[in-house]
């Protein structure tokens, strides 16, 4: 399934039914009065998170949403029929905008929220509810109202409690492949993730949680540079950053420290609250460091990378590709988490039998 994140649609909820003006007619009763019904309400429209999906493709090719109106009175006391409601469906974590103020119309953190997005229109009134005792045939009636209408941008967030920071090839992809079920693409090429995966870190049979990887970032990614910084906004619902550094590069000219600092600005640029999150280093690669040389390379490391921006959080060493200091971590973020404010509940059915989460799946 191809993975879309983002899509604009245009919704219109349906009109409220017109009301009547009609008098009862029949054989022997010459003084009937008024009899004409109302018009029914408007369908309006809704949006339900569901965890059976996992990407906003159904919105990419629907651009637009319409609920049915109302139908109008008719004689004899008869009301119109309201117009039948819509449900969109979307994954949970989609944030629904407003177009063209932006402001934030719903949020569906947790499976089977459900908000009204467009109000249908009430249906008018027909000239029974004009009779008075001055006026005892009405020939006035009401229209009925209009629905309401939007244009919207969806934007989906995934769930997960760590999210994976750092270039291409850093690293990330092989780090969730060793600590989880998840298989994303791998290769000696830049930006071989293309788009956002899911993974379970089970520790113990009762303790789990979920780690996500974004595509890489590259200086200037604020700027358009690479895949840009349009995937950041699956790590803001993460409690924990991991960020990934190649501590031996392929290109002899490549600074990690240099490289690190630019990605925590780029960082920086996209949304300043990712970098209040608490954020963890891991130095990857070190297999490819002879090993009476690595830990002079990582302490020369993180003597310049905190001296450059000051940071004082956690650090691990560790080599991906061979699991190697790897489920330390593990443990040390399960700790971290159950320390922390509790997460949204990820129900363990949601997971696949091999412990992979439900979430964007690869093309």
């Amino acid at each position: 399934m191809k993975f879309i994140d983002e899509a604009k649609i245009y919704v219109k909820a349906g009109d409220g039914g017109n009301g009547v003006a009609s008098f009862r007619r029949e054989k022997y009763i010459p003084m009937g009065g008024p009899d004409g019904g109302d018009g029914g309400k408007g369908g309006s429209i809704y949006v339900l998170a569901d965890r059976n999906l996992n990407t906003l493709v159904d919105y990419r090719y629907t651009r637009k949403i319409l609920a049915r109106r109302g139908e109008n009175g008719r004689g004899s006391d008869c009301y119109g029929a309201a117009g039948e409601d819509v449900v969109m469906r979307v994954p949970v974590g989609t944030v629904i905008y407003d177009l063209n103020t932006e402001e934030m119309l719903a949020d569906l953190p947790q499976d089977g929220m459900k908000v009204l997005l467009a109000q249908g229109g009430k249906g008018g009134l027909g000239n029974l509810h004009f009779k008075s005792s001055t006026n005892r045939a009405p020939r006035k009636c009401t229209k009925g109202e209009a629905g309401q209408e939007f244009e919207l941008r969806m934007e989906l967030r995934v769930l997960a409690d760590v999210g994976l920071l750092g270039l291409p090839n850093a690293g990330k992809s092989t780090f969730i492949r060793a600590v989880s079920a998840a298989r994303p693409k791998v290769a000696d090429y830049p930006f071989t993730t293309m788009h956002p995966n899911l993974g379970v870190v089970r520790v113990d049979d009762n303790r789990s949680f979920v780690i996500a990887d974004v595509p890489g970032l590259i200086e200037g990614a604020a700027d358009g540079a690479g895949l840009g910084i349009r995937f950041l906004k699956h790590l803001q619902r993460t409690r924990i950053l991991l960020h990934l550094v190649d501590l031996a590069p392929f290109d002899p000219e490549a600074d990690p420290v240099h490289d690190a600092i630019a990605i925590v600005e780029e960082l920086g640029k996209y949304d300043p609250d990712l970098l209040v999150k608490p954020r963890w280093l891991l130095l990857n690669k070190i297999d490819l460091i002879p090993e009476a040389e690595r830990q002079e390379r990582v302490d020369a490391f993180l003597e310049a990378y905190r001296e450059a921006s000051g940071f004082n959080g956690p650090h691990y060493a560790i080599a991906a590709i061979s699991g190697e200091g790897c489920r330390e971590i593990t443990y040390a973020l399960m700790e971290t988490l159950e320390q922390m404010a509790p997460a949204l509940p990820l129900e363990d059915e949601d997971e696949d039998e091999d412990g992979a989460a439900p979430g964007p799946e690869q093309e």
